[in-house]
């Protein structure tokens, strides 16, 4: 009932053509926010969802540090029983110091990240050379893979026409006692290899070789390490997998899942896409003063409508429920074609792909887009909490109207 008299006021003609033009003016910029806000999210989705596949080709499902220092001891019998863990698909020891990388004049500050055999399959970096060959070598014939920044600011050439550069690595000995700062670095030569390109952060800073050759240069025991990198096996809940190995490890041990592992990145972008929206949001606040003002003008002219219905023994509540049904109307019609056109457009750029990036130094050159259904649902139920708000003061007017028929 409360539908059917909100829909006959929304469609029949007023005495006031400004009534009608507020009306539609308000579900105009209800749709048009709503389409925005679907729009934002959805460009956001689709570029958390980007950076997360990028980042997950470094990051691994799970990373054992140590709680203190910089390094910490596994002996082999510990680490048999932490790959047996039945979620444990592989994992790979690391050891990780910063080093000076040199080619003849030219040299660059790199994070070196020594690894062993198994870190193929643990991470995705192999699946990301673009240039030369995953290989890392051993200890006497150790070989390096650097990110695409490194090649650049160290002048790194990979060619099959060329032989391979010889590259010099200077690393800080671990438990140098001596006052001469030369005699607390080692000096080592490795094999230009292969080249990786995932994203800036990592490319600038990461390059990768052999951990024996590592420890070799810095002085590290056997069983000394300064973190392992944890594949899970595909279904395993990567909460749990983590609280099983810290109550197995003990507090000696940090255990982080590939989230925790870079929380400033996710938290920084989940606050960018959500500040975005409360912006957005305040569109629709906008719009909510002028459905008051539509309603307002409504309320005036069915003065006479109210009066027969409250004298047909329609109570305050009931009058009230049919203009906060109004308002409601309002703003689902406005929603419902904000929401549709943003799904039309989405729907579209992931086809075509027409709206593009702007600059040439992205990984892919148009706005990615990624649909969710819960987001729908906020900006829906936003737009209904708002248009039910805004409602309320004529409905409330309209209800304590006076009877007077005349």
């Amino acid at each position: 009932m409360y539908l059917d008299f909100a829909w006959r006021y929304f469609r029949a003609k007023k005495s006031a053509n400004a009534i009608n033009i507020i009306s539609w003016v308000t579900t105009a910029v209800i749709a048009f926010a709503t389409c925005c806000q679907v729009l934002v999210l959805s460009v956001f989705n689709g570029f958390e969802g980007l950076v997360k596949s990028l980042y997950s080709s470094f990051y691994t499902d799970l990373k054992l540090t140590p709680a203190t220092g910089k390094t910490f001891v596994l002996d082999s019998t510990t680490r048999s029983m932490v790959s047996k863990q039945p979620f444990i698909q592989q994992l790979s020891m690391i050891a990780e110091e910063t080093a000076l990388l040199q080619n003849e004049d030219l040299q660059s500050m790199v994070r070196l990240k020594g690894v062993d055999e198994h870190f193929q399959q643990v991470s995705g970096v192999a699946g990301k050379i673009t240039r030369g060959k995953y290989i890392i070598g051993d200890a006497d014939h150790p070989a390096i893979i650097v990110g695409s920044g490194i090649q650049h600011a160290a002048g790194i050439i990979l060619n099959e026409a060329f032989a391979p550069q010889n590259l010099t690595i200077i690393l800080p000995k671990k438990n140098s006692q001596s006052n001469d700062p030369l005699q607390s670095l080692s000096e080592g030569n490795v094999t230009a290899s292969g080249v990786f390109n995932i994203q800036q952060d990592f490319d600038n800073s990461y390059a990768i070789t052999n951990i024996d050759f590592l420890k070799q240069q810095m002085g590290i025991s056997e069983n000394e390490f300064t973190a392992t990198e944890i594949k899970l096996k595909p279904g395993a809940d990567i909460e749990e997998s983590k609280k099983t190995l810290q109550l197995l490890l003990g507090t000696n041990f940090k255990v982080q899942t590939r989230y925790e592992q870079n929380t400033n990145l996710y938290n920084t972008m989940k606050m960018e896409k959500w500040a975005i929206y409360a912006v957005l949001t305040l569109i629709l606040i906008i719009a909510a003063f002028n459905m008051v003002s539509a309603l307002t003008m409504l309320v005036l002219e069915k003065k006479q409508d109210i009066a027969i219905l409250q004298s047909m023994g329609s109570s305050k509540d009931q009058v009230k429920k049919i203009f906060l049904t109004e308002g409601i109307l309002l703003g689902g019609i406005g929603a419902i074609t904000g929401i549709s056109l943003a799904v039309i457009i989405c729907l579209l750029q992931i086809k075509f792909k027409f709206i593009k990036l702007q600059g040439g130094s992205f990984l892919i050159d148009y706005f990615p887009v990624k649909l969710i259904a819960t987001d729908f649902l906020l900006v829906a139920s936003t737009a209904m909490a708002i248009a039910l708000l805004a409602s309320w003061f004529p409905a409330t007017k309209a209800a304590n109207q006076a009877l007077e028929l005349r």
